[in-house]
Parts: C-alpha cells; sequence; structure tokens
C-alpha cells in the first residue's frame, strides 16, 4: 500500500513572516512588527516608531557633546548617585547578578553607567540592571531594555534597540537594528540594518554585511521568486535561537529561520534559509 507523503517538518515559507521568524510574547517591541508581510519590514518602521517613543532628560547628567563621563553613575528609580557612594558588585548583568548597595541596602534594578562612556544625543532611554562598560559611544536614539550589558568599546550608531538580557560586545558595532530577548553579538562583531532574534548568538568576529556591491535595493530571494526588501541597506535577520560560528558573514538580504547554525569561517549567501538548516562553506 503506498504511503501518504510525509510533510516537512520545517518547511520554507512562501511568506517569510515575523510569525516564521520569533516569538513576539515578551517583546517590549513588538508593535514594531505589527501589520508586516515580511519579516525585515519592522526595520522599514524602526525609525518612525524611536521617533515616537519617550525618553528621559538624561541633560544634566550626560556630559554635552559627545564628551566621556567623568566618573561612574548609577541610575535607580529617579535617584542618580556616584560610584563613589555605592557598593558595585560587577556580575553578570544578563543573569541579574550586577549587584548594587548603598550603606548597605540593595538598590533592586539599578543601572551603572562606567566612567568613559560617551553619550551622542539625548534620546537614550536605560532599562533595568543594566551595565554600560567603559569606553562605549552610543548615539542616539537607543533604546536598551532591561538587563542587557552594553562592553568596553562598543559603538551603537542609533536606531538600535535592545530587548532584555542581551549582549553587545567588546568593539562590536551595531548600526540600526534591533536585538530580540537574550540576543547576544559578544566580539568583535558588525551588524548593520539587522535582526536578531530571541536567544540568538553570534560568534566571534561575524559579520553581518548591508550593502551590495550594485546599486539598488536588497533583493530577498525565494522559492517563489526574488522580493524587493524596499531597503538599500539591509543585513540579516536571524531567527531565534540561531548560532553563527566565529568570523561568518551573511550577505545583504540573508534571512535564517529559527534554530539554524551558520558554521565558522562561512558567508551565508542571501536569500531565505529554512529553519534547522546548518549552512556550510
Amino acid at each position: 500500500m503506498e504511503q501518504p507523503p510525509q510533510k516537512n517538518p520545517h518547511p520554507i515559507p512562501t511568506m517569510p513572516t515575523c510569525a516564521s521568524f520569533f516569538d513576539l510574547s515578551d517583546s517590549t517591541f513588538a508593535k514594531l512588527f505589527l501589520d508586516t508581510d515580511h519579516v525585515w519590514q519592522g526595520l522599514h518602521h524602526l525609525k518612525s516608531y524611536m521617533n515616537k517613543a519617550s525618553y528621559p532628560d538624561f541633560s544634566k547628567i550626560f556630559p554635552k557633546n559627545g564628551e566621556p563621563l567623568a566618573k561612574t553613575i548609577v541610575l535607580h528609580e529617579a535617584d542618580v548617585y556616584s560610584g563613589d557612594e555605592v557598593d558595585i558588585e560587577f556580575g553578570d548583568a544578563p543573569k541579574g547578578m550586577l549587584k548594587v548597595s548603598k550603606e548597605g541596602k540593595a538598590l533592586e534594578g539599578a543601572s551603572v553607567i562606567m566612567a568613559g562612556v560617551s553619550f551622542m544625543g539625548n534620546r537614550i532611554k536605560i532599562g533595568k540592571g543594566v551595565l554600560i562598560e567603559p569606553g562605549a559611544m552610543i548615539s542616539s536614539p537607543t533604546i536598551i531594555d532591561d538587563q542587557t550589558v552594553i562592553r568596553q568599546g562598543a559603538y551603537i550608531r542609533g536606531y538600535c534597540l535592545f530587548g532584555k538580557r542581551c549582549v553587545v560586545g567588546h568593539v562590536t558595532e551595531v548600526k540600526h537594528s534591533i536585538f530580540l530577548n537574550d540576543a547576544k553579538a559578544g566580539h568583535f562583531a558588525y551588524l548593520g540594518d539587522s535582526i536578531l532574534g530571541n536567544n540568538a548568538n553570534l560568534g566571534a568576529g561575524t559579520k553581518l554585511a548591508n550593502l551590495r556591491f550594485t546599486s539598488g535595493n536588497v533583493q530577498v530571494k525565494t522559492p517563489d521568486g526574488s522580493l524587493d526588501s524596499g531597503l538599500r541597506k539591509f543585513g540579516a535577520v536571524l531567527g531565534d535561537n540561531v548560532q553563527t560560528g566565529c568570523n561568518s558573514v551573511t550577505s545583504p538580504g540573508t534571512l535564517i529561520g529559527p534554530r539554524s547554525m551558520l558554521l565558522p569561517n562561512t558567508t551565508a549567501p542571501s536569500g531565505l534559509h529554512r529553519a534547522s538548516t546548518i549552512i556550510r562553506g
């Protein structure tokens, strides 16, 4: 008796939608992806979304004109403390191990901005339990959600959203990009016009290239033909739990489905890669 054909457990979606890449149930930024047909269209909405957001007034706290902070400061609810006034235990911020106390009393949810951090512009929003290490340069607008760490020397070029418990690593550069919860770019990475899904992790030296050699918008290759992204600059979209190996690269317009792996020293070709794929050189 002829057996019925087996369904592919990880079909390539005809339409690469947000739902096929991300679980947005716990995302602070879920509204950014409303009314989108394709997963990259959150990038279309990013500037207007951030321009409409509200930001605290840090004008009396942060130096003008991008000058680095002279001393470490701690933000706790409506209060601001100098690093000299508190005791700081520099544990792993994404794991909730950053601890601040004053005169023996814990300051729950306090965020620490270390001396040497520079802010360009005044549209910066910082959540609870955030750690920003010396030498980081952060341009506005930037929103950093709870328990995220921005490590030493990171370069945040504006229009960047970081969800809860994210890691932006040493000398990592991020421009016009979105990190969903627990996304990590820990070491020497570049992300241009890209989206990292929940718990996506970039190996050291990963580069998400965002600009074609030739003119015109970035095209996204799918089994049903190429789709115009509508974006002159468009890097990659990595679904939930995607992992990349060290020194890997994605070509402009690369979509990598959830639970996939891009192996070390490998360049992912542009286009749609289905869920649970291993991309080899």
